[in-house]
C-alpha cells in the first residue's frame, strides 16, 4: 500500500523482528497524519492501512533529552493561545457553558427535598370564618358568676366541653381513619401520645384521638377528681388537671379544622364547630389554661375568629390574673 501525497505514515511491528511492510519506516508505535496520532479504526477508514496489516497499541513515547533540538517538521504548526474559560469576577459559569450573573439561590431543603406547597386554608375564608350558630356575646359567658366556686366553674365548663368536642369530632369520624390521617397532625405540628409511664407513643391520629377521650372519660366520671356530691372537696391538681384536659382537647379541634374541615362544611356544621371554637378558646384565656405556645398553631384561626385581643379588657386577660390569685 503506498501513502498519500503529503501524509506520513510510519509502522512499527507488534512483534520484534517483523519486518515493516515495503515502502515505510520502522517509527513509533503508532499511525501518524502529520502531527495527530490516529486509532486504528480511523486509519483503516481512510485507507492507510490495509484490511490485514497488523495495528501496534499505542506505547509511551521516548523522551528527548533537554537541550537536543529535533528535526524541523514542515507538518509541525505552532500553538495558539487557548481563550480564557475563567468568568469574570464576581460571576460564575452557568451549566450550559454561559456566564450567569450572579448565584442563584436554591429552594430546596438541605436533604436536597423541595419544601412541599402549603395547602390553602379553607376555615380561613372570610365567608365560612363569620359563620356562628349564635351571635351571643361569650366573653360575659366565661365569667366567674357571683357565688360560685372556681373549681365548680372550671369542673362544670370542662366536662360541656368534653362532651361538646367529642359530638363534633363523631360527626367526621368515619373520615379520620389511619389510612388518611397516619399521624396526629395539625399543619406542620405532630402531636404525640404519652402513657402512664410517659413513654412517648406514635399513634394515628383516631388511635389520638381515642386515648383523648377514653383518660378524659375517666377523669371526669372519677369522684375523687371530679366530684359530684355535696361536701365532697376537689384535689389540690385539679387546676394542673384541667389544663391537661383542654390541651388534648385543643388538639382535637386543631386536627379537626387542619384535617377535616372540608367534610365539616359539606355536612354544614362549620358554624357549630366555629361558635365551639370561640366559646373554648375564650374560657381557656379567662382562666389562663392553655399555654400560648401550645395554641400558636392555630393562631390564624384565633385571630380570625376570636379577634386579636379576645382576652383582653373586662373579664379578659385582667380578670384571668385576679382567678389566680385568688386560687
Amino acid at each position: 500500500m503506498l501513502p498519500l501525497e503529503g501524509v506520513e505514515l510510519s509502522w512499527r511491528p507488534r512483534l520484534e523482528g517483523r519486518p515493516p511492510p515495503a515502502g515505510l519506516e520502522p517509527g513509533p508505535p503508532h499511525w501518524r497524519l502529520g502531527h495527530r496520532v490516529l486509532p486504528e479504526a480511523c486509519a483503516r477508514g481512510l485507507g492507510l492501512l490495509a484490511p490485514g496489516l497488523p495495528f501496534m497499541e499505542r506505547t509511551p513515547r521516548r523522551r528527548r533529552p533537554l537541550g537536543v533540538a529535533g528535526p524541523a517538521s514542515p507538518q509541525t504548526r505552532p500553538r495558539q493561545a487557548l481563550p480564557s474559560v475563567l468568568p469574570p469576577s464576581g460571576q460564575r459559569l452557568s451549566s450550559r457553558g454561559g456566564v450567569c450573573a450572579g448565584r442563584r439561590k436554591s429552594k430546596a431543603k438541605p436533604n436536597g427535598k423541595k419544601p412541599a406547597a402549603e395547602e390553602k386554608k379553607v376555615y380561613l375564608e372570610p365567608e365560612y370564618a363569620k359563620s356562628r350558630i349564635t351571635d351571643f356575646g361569650f366573653k360575659e359567658l366565661v365569667v366567674l358568676p357571683r357565688e360560685i366556686d372556681l373549681n365548680e366553674w372550671l369542673a362544670s365548663n370542662t366536662t360541656t366541653f368534653f362532651h361538646h368536642v367529642n359530638l363534633q369530632y363523631s360527626t367526621i369520624s368515619e373520615f379520620c381513619t389511619g389510612e388518611a390521617c397516619q399521624t396526629m397532625a395539625v399543619c406542620n405540628t405532630q402531636y404525640y401520645w404519652y402513657d402512664e409511664r410517659g413513654k412517648k407513643v406514635k399513634c394515628t391520629a383516631p388511635q389520638y384521638v381515642d386515648f383523648v377521650m377514653s383518660s378524659v372519660q375517666k377523669l371526669v366520671t372519677d369522684e375523687d377528681v371530679f366530684p359530684t356530691k355535696y361536701g365532697r372537696e376537689f384535689p389540690s391538681s385539679f387546676e394542673a388537671l384541667v389544663k391537661k384536659i383542654c390541651k388534648y382537647l385543643f388538639h382535637v379541634l386543631a386536627h379537626i379544622y387542619s384535617a377535616h374541615f372540608k367534610e365539616t362544611l359539606a355536612l354544614e356544621l362549620h358554624g357549630h364547630l366555629n361558635t365551639l371554637y370561640v366559646h373554648f378558646i375564650l374560657f381557656a384565656r379567662e382562666f389562663n389554661l392553655l399555654d400560648p405556645k401550645e395554641t400558636a398553631v392555630m393562631d390564624d384561626l384565633t385571630e380570625a375568629l376570636c379577634g386579636g385581643g379576645g382576652g383582653d379588657g373586662p373579664g379578659g386577660a385582667a380578670g384571668a390574673q385576679n382567678h389566680v390569685k385568688e386560687r
